[in-house]
């Protein structure tokens, strides 16, 4: 049996709490809030970008990890093992100040866990009770006092006027399948049957990521499952709260002026058989906008324009959970990848970022 040395006047809570391993299961991490969409899962407020955020990391039982943010006065030093600050993954990519600030606060926790063990064991519920209400006046205190981070400013978010008196079921002279809408230069399927909207977004690119593809074959069935597993991973995280949104680019609907009819056909009819193969409800948006114009447009990725969009006009206003959701993509900039649009745009709307192939498994469809 392993025996630890305690001295006597330390508190036998305080040994838990910073000589105890981490668990297997959870771990923690810090590192400089992005864009100022996520929620603290203490005290419910913003974490505003440009603040240093810690998180626990757990695995979902779908197999990626998973974060609850908070801010630094707001972490729950003490439900979760942290044997040092150098043991937090990204402590060491903070500056200077940020590392110094974050050792102060814990050694603010062990020395007020070090007076709780100097108290009688009659007294120690009162002491307990004490310390939890002046930590709460100094988690007040400290929201004024956030870390700050020198980062890039990500910019102001995009701001769209939408108008359902705007909204058409042709896109330019293109007749739209039924239930297909379009708004400016994006289409979008609202309303899929069984659909519901949600705090958790499962969001995905089509093209080299769900479906397989080539610029050079046109038609409804020119495209098979990029991944033999996705059929059942969405339906997995369908049947777990999540709502499924697919965000693609679809430039030849705009360019093939010609031909346009057949660009939107083609589109919207491998979209529907994926669909339909998958056998889960999705909410669709196609960015139909040209690259490289100016102005650029706003709903061609990497800009916000189309998740905006379903944000604010096609959630039936539930809240977003950026922490609980994410998007997969394989437009990340790697070599090879035709761009690294889909990376840059789960960066500016605040989600965690994965490659097909990293959440679906290596294995691709023949």
């Amino acid at each position: 049996m392993l025996r630890i040395s305690i001295p006597n006047n330390y508190n036998p809570r305080f040994v838990v709490l910073f000589i105890s391993p981490m668990s297997s299961s959870t771990k923690v991490t810090v590192e400089y809030a992005k864009s100022g969409r996520s929620a603290c899962k203490k005290c419910d407020e913003k974490i505003a970008a440009k603040c240093v955020r810690l998180g626990l990391v757990s695995k979902h039982h779908l197999g990626f990890d998973q974060t609850k943010w908070h801010h630094i006065d707001c972490f729950p030093f003490s439900t979760d093992f942290v044997s040092s600050v150098e043991g937090i993954t990204g402590f060491s990519s903070l500056q200077s100040k940020d590392k110094d600030a974050l050792e102060k606060l814990i050694n603010k926790e062990i020395l007020t866990l070090q007076k709780v063990s100097n108290a009688d064991t009659d007294k120690i519920d009162r002491k307990q009770k004490d310390t939890c209400a002046q930590e709460d006046s100094e988690q007040e205190l400290g929201k004024q006092k956030r870390l700050k981070l020198s980062a890039t400013d990500e910019g102001p978010e995009l701001e769209i006027a939408f108008s359902t008196s705007d909204v058409r079921a042709t896109y330019k002279d293109a007749t739209l399948l039924p239930k297909w809408r379009a708004f400016q230069t994006i289409i979008y399927l609202e309303q899929d049957d069984g659909l519901h909207d949600s705090s958790k977004i499962a969001a995905f690119d089509f093209d080299g990521c769900l479906a397989n593809t080539s610029v050079k074959r046109v038609g409804a069935d020119a495209w098979s499952l990029m991944h033999p597993s996705i059929p059942e991973k969405l339906q997995s995280l369908y049947n777990d709260g999540y709502k499924l949104v697919i965000f693609t680019n679809e430039s030849n609907i705009e360019r093939w002026k010609n031909s346009r009819q057949a660009a939107v056909d083609s589109k919207i009819g491998r979209l529907e058989q994926f669909i339909k193969v998958a056998g889960v409800p999705i909410q669709v948006f196609i960015a139909c906008g040209l690259s490289k114009i100016t102005p650029e447009d706003p709903f061609r990725k990497p800009k916000t324009g189309m998740w905006n969009i379903m944000k604010k006009q096609f959630n039936s206003g539930v809240p977003i959970d950026t922490d609980e959701s994410f998007y997969v993509g394989d437009a990340a900039g790697r070599q090879g990848d035709h761009s690294d649009a889909d990376i840059k745009f789960a960066q500016a709307i605040g989600l965690r970022f994965y490659v097909p192939e990293e959440f679906f498994g290596k294995e691709t469809s023949q």
